[in-house]
């Protein structure tokens, strides 16, 4: 990449230039972003994750921006009208939309006003009235009248016309104007009187009549907005101070130039307002709202992306014996018996509520499964008749330490009619596969949620409506971060987990567990090397996020990497012990001088990490879960009064507030106002996914099923 691009992201991100280089060197030559960011820290200066992978994304728009340069220059060389200072300028830009606007005039188009005037050979008068070269624009009008122009009028309005769309063309005045709709502009939607009578409508009422500075709307209200307008229920534009605009226009037309007479000055001016109206502000207007919907659309995924990931960092329950729950009521509750590793075991249906009501039948079997299969823990979906459920099984008398969790049901359904479920559980239906995706989410959120399209998890922002290749992009670096930072245990991960880790992918995640089914568990990260079409290079990315429990080698089931057990070795070596007592002795650990080992490619930054992962080899970075209950009291909305402080789970966390679950249908709403006694600008700076905490209920409104809670005043 030329050094214009390096220097420009290193500007942009406040770093150096070398770091940025060696970044994409590192790209070019295969690495992930968290290999790089874990084990190439003395090339990129220690670059965080966050950061290597914004490098990431300005890599691959200056590759695309260059490409698109190529096909610009290769299209205007074709026209004959490139010449050195444009082909100059060209090359300089950094700037997409920019680079557009050079390309502007020269773009093919379809027939237009102005072009039909240059066919009437009025293109020399039009350069003479917008020079100034001429006093009297309408005499001179007249050397240019012709079958086609047969009246000065005539000839002056197709000057005008050429004029109007040679400033709509002009990088300058596009800049400036750019510049205005973006800071000053105002978003306006309306609602026809039509509409406001449907139904649907009704959701957007806060935007019938509405208007906000474009540069302050909020990312969530920007969405929303073209979600209806979209749906055809608003119209929106975009405003600004006519004036305002033609001034700025008229400033870049006329700036050093003499001054006009009245009649050419009229002339010019009538072109300026039409080349505004008709060519310039719906162009800027588009763009506007573009630039809007891009900025809102950033937001929203990197809310989703923040979201997900504390969604699948959530605390597991570890390999323990399992019974998952997935409730109901008329089709009765789908119960599932897992093995410490999540294989399924048994499977049955019970059915202890209405209308059914078989209570003693149903604690009865569940009383010999828990038995028999020596149950540790019991899952069960927080769905309907989710905590008809849980009280059900609480008045069990279940044995001593068997705890009982409540757990999303969200992307359940999803997951059980999918795929991966069919092949996973080929001869069972969706209701086994949904009550084991339950209890495996337990078990492990990150190892069961990574089969399941993150759109349907339940915790986003109006998803559906943004860019879908940058949400893509961003919820699978997201997952790919979380199962790299967590680690993944080579002989028990599935290849949908295996395919995330940095450098394997689902090819080489399937000949993984191929050769797991084939030759049994691996006993070392070398016999990796093994698998099919797994290379050096494939080995060298991956090898550091595998984990062996059990393994010969202690290194194996740690974050150290391959390459550097050798100075591991030479670290115990030094003091007289193995690897093992290594790991074990903190006191022997206390003797390392880490500054001995430094060596070229091998510096502080990965010693250091190496001495913090010797403490604490394998350990998972996760915390521990912790049982939940729900108050009692409430069951449905209809039991939920102003005033009551409820115990709830956080569930989602949008720019405007954040919902949660308190064990009924409808979630409440903590709007960002009542997130904290102090001003917050949004949830995010002060809750979590999945935290727990107490909320006070401060409005109900029975008919649109909303609930309003509070954080203020209480302690979290």
């Amino acid at each position: 990449m030329n050094k214009l691009y390096i220097d420009s992201i290193a500007s942009g991100m406040r770093i150096a230039p070398w770091q940025v280089s060696n970044c994409i060197e590192l790209f070019e030559e295969g690495a992930t972003v968290p290999f790089i960011s874990r084990y190439r820290k003395e090339r990129t200066g220690a670059l965080d994750e966050v950061q290597v992978a914004e490098v990431k994304h300005w890599f691959a728009y200056y590759t695309e921006l260059d490409k698109r340069k190529q096909a610009v220059l290769s299209s205007i060389e074709e026209q004959g009208k490139l010449t050195d200072e444009l082909r100059g300028s060209i090359e300089a830009e950094t700037d997409a939309r920019a680079l557009e606007d050079i390309y502007l005039p020269y773009r093919p188009k379809r027939r237009t006003r102005a072009s039909v005037a240059r066919e009437k050979g009025l293109e020399p008068l039009a350069d003479a009235i917008f020079s100034l070269r001429c006093a009297d624009p309408a005499r001179e009008a007249g050397k240019y009248l012709s079958d086609a122009a047969p009246t000065a009028e005539e000839a002056l309005a197709g000057a005008r016309d050429i004029i109007a769309e040679r400033v709509s063309e002009n990088k300058e005045v596009r800049s400036d104007l750019r510049d205005l709709y973006t800071r000053w502009g105002r978003i306006v939607s309306r609602m026809p009187k039509a509409k406001a009578e449907e139904e649907e409508a009704a959701k957007y009422a806060n935007y019938a009549d509405y208007s906000e500075r474009l540069d302050r709307i909020p990312s969530h209200r920007v969405l929303a907005i073209l979600r209806a307008a979209g749906e055809g229920i608003l119209s929106v534009k975009v405003e600004v101070n006519p004036d305002h605009a033609m001034e700025r226009i008229s400033r870049r037309c006329y700036s050093g130039k003499r001054r006009p007479s009245a009649a050419l000055r009229n002339e010019i001016d009538e072109a300026l307002e039409d080349s505004y109206k008709r060519l310039l502000h719906p162009s800027i207007e588009n763009e506007a709202l573009g630039l809007a919907k891009e900025k809102a659309d950033i937001e929203a995924i990197r809310v989703f992306g923040e979201n997900l990931r504390q969604l699948l960092l959530a605390p597991p329950v570890g390999q323990k014996r399992t019974l998952a729950i997935d409730p109901g009521f008329r089709t009765g509750c789908k119960v599932v018996c897992l093995d410490a590793q999540g294989a399924l075991l048994h499977n049955d249906t019970i059915y202890p509520h209405p209308p059914v009501n078989e209570k003693m039948a149903a604690m009865r079997k569940l009383s010999h499964m828990i038995e028999a299969y020596k149950i540790e823990v019991i899952a069960i979906g927080s769905g309907t008749a989710g905590r008809e459920t849980e009280a059900f099984i609480q008045k069990m008398g279940l044995p001593e330490g068997v705890r009982v969790y409540s757990v999303s049901e969200d992307g359940a359904s999803v997951y059980s009619a999918s795929d991966i479920a069919r092949e996973e559980f080929p001869g069972y239906d969706v209701t086994v596969r949904g009550a084991v995706s339950i209890g495996r989410r337990l078990m492990d959120p990150l190892a069961e949620l990574v089969k399941i399209d993150p759109k349907s998890i339940g915790v986003g922002q109006y998803q559906h409506d943004v860019d879908q290749a940058m949400l893509k992009e961003t919820l699978d670096n997201t997952v790919e971060s979380c199962v790299n930072s967590v680690g993944v245990n080579l002989n028990t991960a599935s290849r949908h987990l295996l395919s995330y880790v940095s450098g394997i992918g689902p090819a080489l995640a399937l000949n993984i567990v191929n050769y797991r089914d084939e030759n049994g568990p691996f006993a070392s990260r070398e016999a990796l090397k093994k698998v099919k079409r797994l290379g050096d290079k494939a080995f060298e990315q991956c090898a550091g996020f595998l984990r062996i429990p059990g393994a010969a080698n202690p290194l194996d089931n740690s974050a150290v990497h391959p390459e550097r057990y050798a100075v591991v070795k030479r670290m115990a070596s030094d003091l007289g012990v193995d690897v093992p007592t290594l790991i074990s002795d903190s006191s022997a650990r206390g003797r390392i001088d880490v500054n001995r080992y430094v060596a070229e490619g091998l510096g502080l930054p990965t010693l250091n990490d190496i001495m913090a992962e010797l403490a604490k080899p394998g350990r998972d970075p996760r915390s521990v879960i912790k049982v939940f209950e729900f108050s009692q009291e409430v069951r449905t909305i209809e039991d939920v009064k102003v005033g009551m402080v409820l115990p709830c789970i956080v569930k989602n966390i949008t720019n405007f507030g954040a919902f949660v679950d308190f064990g009924i249908k409808q979630n409440g709403l903590i709007h960002v106002s009542e997130c904290a006694d102090r001003r917050v600008s949004s949830p995010a700076e002060v809750l979590k996914i999945n935290q727990q905490l107490y909320a006070k209920v401060i409005s109900v409104d029975l008919q649109r099923g909303r609930i309003g809670m509070s954080l203020k005043g209480m302690e979290k």
